[in-house]
């Protein structure tokens, strides 16, 4: 690939350097130890936030029983992705993946050809990641639509809730919302976000619990609400982390 730009430091291989993957570059390991000095608890945000997927993932395929999912931001593939939890509960689930990184599509390009298909998009263009997705999915019957760690790249959070509103609009009741995002609670995560955009990352908006908590609005938490991810119904011990997520279903 020859947009690969190693030499610029790239959000999605930074996170994968965190969660142990080999996707990345020397500028993304300089990136990201330059967060990780302020905020060490950053790679342990990382990997827990997959465990958080697993769990909800199965959850939602075990007990509530969705055989479709939409996950927006999919980022670089890793260990135990969306459609490999799915379908080790239920094989006959569907994944629909989105990403606005052409680096991500291309290393994801891999996981199509199954019950799964990957389409390079912007979340601040909902209509147009709808449109792709009908193609894959049967809106008549319920979805769980995702966006695991990635609204902080949009500023404003009215935008941010009318994406989060036209796409979980667009579903059909039974359908649900997991959402995750990291927070502004502690002193050292905002001094950790500031690291990364003065290392040439992305810059991502950390937010309040309160803010997170508001784009479920109109929707039914499930048990146990909006906590921090090691607090979803845990399978390992619950640690403290600068990051909250829930899963919604919509009545």
């Amino acid at each position: 690939m020859s947009d690969l730009r190693p030499e610029v430091p790239h959000a999605a291989r930074i996170w994968n350097y965190w969660m142990g993957g080999t996707d990345n570059f020397a500028a993304d390991r300089a990136a990201g130890d330059g967060v990780a000095q302020v905020y060490p608890e950053i790679v342990l945000m990382a990997r827990q936030s997959r465990r958080f997927l697993i769990r909800v993932v199965r959850w939602l395929a075990a007990e509530a029983g969705v055989r479709q999912f939409l996950d927006v931001g999919t980022g670089l593939p890793t260990m135990q992705n969306t459609h490999e939890v799915a379908q080790a509960v239920a094989p006959g689930s569907t994944v629909f993946y989105v990403d606005n990184d052409p680096l991500v599509i291309a290393h994801g390009e891999r996981l199509t050809g199954g019950k799964e298909r990957i389409v390079q998009a912007d979340y601040h263009d909902p209509e147009l990641i709808l449109a792709e997705a009908r193609k894959v999915l049967d809106f008549d019957q319920p979805i769980a639509v995702m966006f695991m760690g990635v609204l902080g790249y949009e500023p404003d959070l009215g935008v941010v809730k009318s994406i989060v509103d036209t796409m979980t609009g667009a579903t059909a009741s039974g359908s649900y919302l997991v959402l995750w995002d990291g927070t502004d609670t502690t002193p050292a995560v905002v001094e950790g976000a500031e690291r990364l955009a003065q290392g040439g990352g992305v810059p991502y908006i950390l937010r309040s619990p309160e803010s997170i908590g508001s784009l479920f609005a109109g929707l039914e938490l499930v048990d146990p609400g909006l906590v921090q991810l090691t607090e979803w119904r845990p399978d390992g011990p619950v640690e403290w982390l600068d990051a909250y997520g829930a899963v919604a279903k919509k009545p």
